[in-house]
């Protein structure tokens, strides 16, 4: 992608009424449009990062099994009501309107009730389960607060997966699965250092749940950090004398948090109201034993940009930057370094993600931009170079710089300098 055809541009400055880091710096690096509080629009290379945080989610959902589908995200009222959940007093973050018919619908919030009765068309015996399923849809939620960025959104993409089980045992070995694939999300996606498994209420979902939580000035949760067993627990449920739900210690240290992700044992919570049921190898009728897991992804993006940013602007992990590389023509009279750096683009472009910054523009500014948008390889080409045909490589997180050759760089070798 030439970056003179990129029709988002780098700003200055964010909204005045920005306050969230994350939300500055993907406004400013052109990731991103603010629609109002709480709804942000995704440009060109904010959806490219978007997409690569949902391919590495969908990797990690398939390899434990689950199903991808796309449920609708108008709901019906009848079917929340029958679990308790369609009154304002129970779950106050409805979006509620009406068809011209007169019948009231919702904006989904969640879909343990659809879903769940979707699945009574398609389990009937023990020999139907699990089923794992799993989607990547749109929630609206009426926030209070929209004051974080696109980390706390009132429209945002969810991955909502969903767990029917036979019984306990089948779905807490799903339940451990899914725990350690969420943690290996975080670890491909960059943070996986500065997240934890948190013992944590379970809000309107469950008495308890799993979250994970990343250490962040900017979160909105107060953890307690084991450092023996590498656990947390929530400050909601942690009382006077906060210990450790894994090993009991009490020697915990207070940090605040990011909730990027959590996980809920659902029993029979929503298959009783619904009527999901099975019969058993004996013939005997037995409830559907349920699980919910969600992960934001552009909750996670976020979170990324608080946690890995820094004075300069966004600093990209490889695995969800925008492209591979951002290669930087220095302006020139000489009409061969422009000639160079078209060929260079080609080729490299042949196996990896190019941006290229071919625009009339200061090198300064070339610079700032590039720190500011965080790709994470920096590839310099300048008359000085020319001759020697030697390209300088500047890794974005360490500002490490060194000079490689141009067949040597078409070879991939410029990697070594920065592993």
């Amino acid at each position: 992608m030439k970056q003179s055809h990129l029709f988002t541009k780098t700003r200055k400055e964010a909204p005045k009424d920005e306050v969230s880091k994350n939300a500055e710096l993907l406004i400013r690096g052109g990731f991103i449009h603010k629609e109002m509080a709480g709804v942000y629009s995704f440009l060109p290379l904010g959806l490219r990062v978007l997409n690569k945080v949902v391919g590495i989610i969908r990797e990690e959902m398939n390899k434990i099994g689950g199903q991808e589908l796309a449920l609708t995200a108008i709901q019906d009222k009848e079917l929340w009501e029958k679990t308790g959940r369609w009154s304002d007093e129970v779950v106050d973050s409805w979006f509620k309107t009406k068809l011209k018919n007169g019948t009231d619908v919702g904006l989904g919030i969640t879909h343990e009730e659809p879903l769940t009765n979707l699945m009574r068309e398609h389990i009937s015996s023990y020999r139907d389960l699990p089923i794992f399923a799993y989607q990547f849809q749109t929630k609206f939620r009426n926030e209070t607060r929209a004051k974080s960025g696109i980390v706390r959104g009132r429209e945002f993409l969810m991955k909502d997966l969903y767990s029917f089980s036979k019984d306990q045992d089948e779905h807490q070995r799903f339940y451990d699965g899914c725990r350690d694939a969420y943690m290996e999300i975080f670890k491909r996606a960059g943070i996986g250092d500065k997240t934890y498994v948190t013992y944590a209420s379970g809000g309107i979902f469950s008495k308890y749940s799993d979250e994970f939580q990343t250490v962040s000035e900017a979160g909105e949760d107060i953890i307690y950090v084991c450092d023996k067993c590498n656990r947390a627990i929530n400050e909601e449920i942690a009382g006077d004398a906060p210990k450790c739900a894994v090993c009991g210690s009490t020697e915990l240290r207070k940090e605040k948090a990011i909730e990027v992700g959590n996980i809920f044992s659902l029993g029979t919570k929503f298959s009783e109201p619904l009527g999901l049921e099975y019969l058993d190898a004996q013939g005997e009728k037995k409830l559907v034993v349920m699980g919910s897991y969600g992960i934001g992804p552009g909750r996670l993006m976020g979170t990324i940009v608080e946690v890995l940013s820094d004075e300069k602007g966004i600093v990209w992990p490889t695995t969800v930057s925008p492209f591979n590389v951002h290669l930087v023509e220095i302006a020139s009279e000489n009409p061969e370094v422009k000639k160079w750096a078209e060929h260079i683009y080609k080729e490299l472009s042949k196996t990896v993600e190019v941006l290229y910054d071919d625009r009339d523009r200061r090198a300064g500014e070339k610079f700032a931009d590039s720190d500011l948008i965080g790709i994470p390889y920096r590839l310099v080409i300048s008359e000085k170079n020319l001759n020697e045909k030697m390209i300088e490589v500047k890794e974005r997180k360490s500002s490490n710089v060194e000079m490689i050759g141009e067949n040597e760089l078409l070879r991939g070798e410029w990697k070594k300098f920065t592993e």
